[in-house]
């Protein structure tokens, strides 16, 4: 079956963010092999946004070029889990040790309003709408660091982390309580002490990533 891609964004980004996901739900496996002509056939492109899609997954070890015999699936180990939320937290907790330097009260709104927009997708019951307030929410902690650099690093791995996301939070049928962790997030952030929020952040992330390894030991057979 054709994989519908929107023409006016990147192709190659959108090939990509399809296979992430697939990759990190368990339904491509490690070691199964893809081609290029295959999936310019599925998505009905040419190859260069392929090329461009598989480049990018690799970077992430997320696949393996072997030219010319093909592509491989590397896949998530428990230890790849580990690494990538080790590096998350490293940077998360620099971002957010200086947000929290951030007194002007404008600068704020834009994390209650994804606070706010997690609150009704929780009342919803809206996963996919609760999963973009999320990552604005922690956007949002790297944009108030004043620190570009450190912006582009968590832009790199927030596809990454997006797909990763959209499996966790899909096993929750009640969302109210990682909406009241996000609450709890940005309030420490702005009247707790910088000890208090590391902590905090690092048992919400702590969660994330053994929210992660409870579903890849599920997949075992």
């Amino acid at each position: 079956m054709t994989q519908t891609v929107k023409r006016g964004e990147s192709l190659g980004a959108q090939v990509a963010g399809v296979l992430r996901q697939r990759i990190v739900r368990g339904e491509l496996a490690p070691g199964e092999r893809i081609t290029e002509e295959a999936l310019a056939e599925e998505f009905a492109v040419s190859r260069g946004p392929i090329r461009d899609a598989l480049t990018q997954l690799s970077f992430e070890k997320l696949v393996e070029v072997q030219r010319p015999r093909g592509v491989y699936i590397v896949g998530l180990t428990h230890d790849d889990v580990d690494q990538l939320y080790s590096l998350r937290g490293a940077l998360e907790q620099l971002a957010l040790s200086r947000a929290m330097r951030v007194e002007d009260p404008s600068r704020w709104t834009a994390m209650a309003a994804a606070v706010g927009r997690m609150g009704e997708a929780a009342d919803s019951g809206d996963h996919a709408a609760f999963v973009a307030a999320d990552l604005e929410f922690h956007s949002q902690i790297y944009a108030l660091a004043d620190h570009p650099r450190l912006a582009g690093a968590w832009q790199q791995y927030l596809p990454t982390f997006s797909a990763l996301l959209e499996v966790t939070i899909n096993h929750d049928d009640d969302l109210h309580e990682s909406s009241g962790d996000h609450v709890r997030l940005m309030d420490v952030m702005r009247t707790g002490s910088p000890e208090q929020a590391a902590t905090v952040l690092t048992e919400h992330l702590d969660g994330a990533r053994d929210r992660m390894l409870s579903e890849l030991s599920q997949r075992r057979p």
